[in-house]
């Protein structure tokens, strides 16, 4: 007698909810089809189903992280309110995002700095910072957004490389600087 196929069409979405959960924990070395499995309480077959590749589950893994930062910036009233200076409301967006569950953001940039060496990821990584630069597109040209995420990367890299505290005034200057460049000699 055939089993019968179990409807399950939230599975996926907990296939890469678990794989968030094993590398937050164990980092992307822990991550494989069986450590995922175990951890969304699914038989070995559905992951492999759903993703045929680690680097398929890093994929959606790292889209989903995205996710969590992109919403901030879309919700945020502030980036887009032109009344509200926007070195302020990135610097305080920045201390919003950096002040949460620390884990969090190390599981983003840890999975952000995996596309170094795992090609498939690349296009996701630059799919997150396009997506940021849009956002702030809106209230500056695209050049200018494209420096202050790189400063909004570098400031929140050497705070958590360092196990530093985020500074919000220092960024709010940093990236002030950027939107207004103080006079010197041009290079």
């Amino acid at each position: 007698m055939a089993r019968a196929r179990r409807h399950d069409p939230e599975r996926r979405e907990r296939i890469v909810a678990a794989a968030l959960r094993v590398v937050g924990r164990s980092g992307i070395t822990g991550l494989s089809h069986r450590t995922v499995a175990a951890e969304a309480d699914v038989p070995l077959g559905s992951t492999t189903y759903h993703f045929a590749s680690l680097d398929e589950l890093l994929v959606a893994a790292l889209r989903e992280a995205n996710e969590s930062f992109g919403r901030q910036l879309r919700e945020s009233l502030a980036l887009t309110d032109p009344s509200t200076g926007l070195a302020a409301a990135l610097a305080r967006l920045m201390g919003e995002w950096m002040g949460g569950e620390r884990t969090g953001v190390e599981l983003e940039y840890e999975l952000y700095l995996a596309a170094l060496r795992r090609p498939a990821l690349r296009p996701v990584a630059a799919e997150w910072a396009e997506e940021v630069v849009a956002a702030l597109s809106s209230r500056t040209d695209p050049v200018t957004a494209r420096a202050l995420v790189a400063l909004v990367d570098g400031v929140c890299l050497q705070v958590l490389l360092t196990g530093g505290t985020y500074d919000e005034a220092y960024a709010r200057e940093m990236l002030a600087r950027i939107l207004v460049p103080t006079a010197g000699p041009s290079r």
